[in-house]
């Protein structure tokens, strides 16, 4: 797969979503964001007002967390915080599913959380929602399922992973979302990606967005082998 360091940098999510992440912090993501030109960067909900601001007109987009990242709030909470980071300027939002309703083979109740979640983003007009489904904590059958519901409950993504489990991306794993969902839903690999040589490895896997805090340091190691600084 042959990309130049532009290609890559529209397919990045630049995730800025660790628990001590200043302000100051996210002004420099968001600097680092546009010269880069990244498509989106990735904020916790309380963020998402300040990263909206500061990439007003930039072209790069803000995505906010919803129940992250555990995806163990309560359905009304997750629902509030959606249309809150809406509100606030987000224009995609990544949820995490009800991992703990799964594991209790209680699908309805993942499909219900997911469903009013996706509506109430929508409503308030986010452009696309992601459904994380933290592949580290199921089984193979249980992440066909998570697929299968959030396709259903109209997710526009799945999210292999919130970058906080045991575990992250995995081309396996992105290889087995796309086998369930096809060409019906985007899928967004993240968690763990530091290299260029990761990135690409999800990317022929079938993924088509990346979430990563290296955003910086990869996009530069492929201008570092691109043709033209040679």
């Amino acid at each position: 797969m042959s990309l130049s360091p532009r290609q890559i940098a529209s397919i990045i999510d630049y995730s800025a979503l660790k628990p001590d992440v200043t302000k100051e912090d996210l002004k420099r993501v968001c600097r680092e964001a546009v010269e880069l030109g990244v498509r989106a960067v990735c904020v916790n909900s309380w963020l998402a007002p300040l990263a909206s601001s500061l990439l007003r007109g930039t072209g790069v987009l803000v995505c906010s967390t919803v129940g992250f990242p555990l995806g163990a709030s309560a359905t009304e909470v997750k629902v509030r915080e959606a249309a809150y980071a809406v509100q606030a300027g987000a224009s995609e939002v990544d949820v995490v599913i009800n991992i703990g309703a799964l594991k209790s083979g209680d699908l309805a109740e993942v499909e219900r959380d997911l469903r009013r979640v996706v509506a109430a983003a929508k409503r308030s007009g986010a452009k696309a929602v992601k459904a994380i489904i933290e592949c580290c904590y199921l089984s193979r059958d249980e992440k066909i399922e998570a697929c299968r519901i959030a396709a259903s409950a109209g997710a526009d993504f799945i999210k292999t992973s919130t970058g906080f489990g045991p575990s992250g991306a995995d081309p396996a794993d992105v290889r087995l979302i796309r086998e369930v969902v096809g060409d019906r839903i985007g899928i967004k690999a993240a968690g763990g990606i530091r290299t260029l040589s990761q990135l690409l490895k999800l990317l022929e896997a079938g993924a088509d967005v990346i979430g990563t805090s290296s955003a910086y340091q990869i996009v530069h190691e492929a201008e570092a082998l691109s043709p033209r600084s040679r």
